[in-house]
């Protein structure tokens, strides 16, 4: 076997260019499938993580049509003050599922201002936090503290702004920005809130990496108390059109959700007939999310494999070349006593030899086009071994599988015919 490695590798050498263009379709092949199921892994990965960051393992429950007797929805609907979530139905559902339930996380943004002083400003989403929103780890404190008790029974004027925001006002000094009073402009008013923490800005979304170009006028949320933004937009009564919990560990959480469906029917929706509660969750929407990312990388990967196919024709080819070039040579190793296996072999050894290092190529610019990709979408590139592994396998399948005629070939030749070749 060795000596039909040296065999091979003297016949590459001895044409390196004709040996690298029939190396290129293999390349090309195992390169672009590497290269896609590399971006669709890393793209895959990054809508998980960020479902995840948003709660994917939550449920998300809120108001939403009635679908009717056929199971159809209204084009368009709406709903009024009386139809939203309040506090009372709130407080009873907390009570109903206190111990399913580890947290409530309510939000709710009154609108975008601007925090100003001077030439120095920073722009913003006021949003609204009840306390479930730091037990679902939403945010990363760099310094200060979160809200607490006191802070939402007495609606104070506290907030926590994003790094963003003490980089624009504060030149990026976390420290001096604690205590401070900001004025944020909102709605043709002037609303004053002191710093009491400060998180991490993190782009949110599914496809990271579109964030803006200047920092500068990014808005950030500015959050303050729940009450303390309700008190701006329904008077300080709760209303919302929906929420988020945490189950409890071990708790299932699609039964939870039919058991929260019929809970606010029975009590409370029942005699609306075109609004309802519904609760789901994310995962769901992962699911769906993933398999359809895949079943596109697996069609992607499937028409770049063609290549492969145009590849192995490709060492068919060269390899019918090279035994007529090498007639003589073969016809002499018969004469000499060479059994036909060992002929075959040889071939064999040498096609799979053009396929194993195309395909080593091919992994190597696979996995510099998969990461190059990876970086554009501002991803993490997950490199598969297991494909890596089977394009190896393949390419070698291949070596054997468009080797095996043209060796066949040259095994079978004649010993007179062939050396009476020129």
């Amino acid at each position: 076997m060795l000596e039909n490695i040296r065999l091979a590798l003297s016949g590459l050498l001895s044409n390196k260019m004709r040996a690298l263009l029939t190396m290129l379709g293999i390349i090309i092949g195992i390169g672009s499938v590497i290269a896609i199921v590399t971006v669709g892994n890393s793209l895959t990965a990054s809508v998980s993580d960020s479902l995840v960051s948003m709660g994917g393992n939550n449920l998300q429950v809120g108001v939403s049509p009635r679908p009717d007797e056929n199971g159809n929805y209204s084009g368009s609907y709406s709903y009024t003050f009386d139809d939203m979530l309040n506090d009372d139905m709130l407080d009873a559902f907390e009570r109903r599922f206190e111990a399913q339930v580890r947290a409530v996380i309510l939000t709710d943004m009154y609108d975008s201002g601007k925090v100003q002083n001077g030439r120095l400003y920073a722009n913003v989403n006021l949003t609204g936090v009840n306390d479930g929103f730091f037990a679902a780890d939403r945010i990363e404190l760099l310094a200060g503290r979160a809200f607490r008790e006191q802070d939402y029974e007495g609606s104070r004027r506290v907030a926590l702004v994003s790094d963003l925001l003490v980089d624009n006002m504060f030149a990026g000094n976390i420290q001096a920005a604690l205590g401070q009073s900001i004025s944020l402009e909102i709605h043709n008013s002037i609303e004053e809130f002191t710093i009491v923490g400060v998180y991490r800005y993190q782009v949110q979304g599914i496809f990271i990496g579109s964030a803006p170009v200047s920092t500068k006028d990014t808005y950030t949320e500015l959050y303050v108390p729940l009450p303390t933004e309700q008190e701006l937009t329904w008077a300080g009564e709760g209303r919302y059109s929906y929420f988020e919990l945490i189950p409890a560990s071990g708790v299932d959480s699609d039964a939870l959700a039919a058991h929260i469906e019929e809970f606010f029917e029975d009590r409370y929706y029942h005699s609306n007939p075109s609004l309802m509660v519904r609760a789901y969750n994310l995962q769901n929407e992962m699911s769906q999310i993933t398999s359809v990312l895949d079943t596109i990388s697996l069609a992607i990967g499937v028409i770049a494999g063609i290549s492969l196919l145009v590849g192995g024709i490709g060492v068919m080819n060269i390899m019918l070349v090279s035994i007529t070039e090498r007639t003589r040579e073969i016809g002499v190793r018969k004469a000499l006593g060479a059994k036909n296996s060992a002929i075959r072999v040889q071939f064999i050894v040498e096609a799979m030899l053009i396929c194993l290092i195309g395909g080593i190529l091919g992994i190597l610019v696979g996995l510099g086009l998969g990461s190059l990709g990876a970086g554009l979408m501002g991803t993490p590139a997950r490199v598969s071994l297991s494909t890596i592994l089977l394009a190896v396998g393949f390419s070698m399948a291949i070596g054997v599988f468009f080797g095996y005629y043209p060796a066949n070939k040259a095994a079978r030749m004649d010993p007179i015919e062939a050396l009476r070749y020129e």
